[in-house]
């Protein structure tokens, strides 16, 4: 059974910076695509970025240019840097595969944004 456990989310103002990150207990991880996700209140969840196994990235529209998501294959980790944060980024986040597997969602992390 694969595990995926995020941490450190947070409340921060506007502007402010947060760094999630993901471990993953899945000896495949290597190879795997991986994601990572957002749900706000109200609303669907929503691809936020991906990143290959070959740390190829791709980025929702509104986090270009304001997070960075990255991998690290030996600690079976993904984080994602979060920058220039705004209300509107409110939300729990979770990693999962890309595309994610129904059986892979974990607790996830809030973030929130507000002064």
């Amino acid at each position: 059974q694969v595990q995926l456990v995020e941490s450190g989310g947070g409340l921060v103002q506007p502007g402010g910076s947060l760094r999630l990150s993901c471990a993953v207990s899945d000896t495949k991880f290597a190879i795997d695509t991986m994601g990572w996700y957002r749900q706000a209140p109200g609303k669907q969840r929503e691809l936020v970025a991906f990143i290959t196994s070959l740390h190829r990235t791709n980025y929702a529209h509104f986090a270009q240019g304001r997070f960075t998501i990255s991998r690290d294959n030996a600690k079976n980790t993904i984080d994602l840097q979060l920058d220039s944060l705004k209300p509107e980024d409110t939300a729990v986040y979770y990693c999962n595969s890309y595309p994610p597997h129904p059986n892979y969602w974990g607790q996830g992390t809030q973030v929130t944004v507000s002064s």
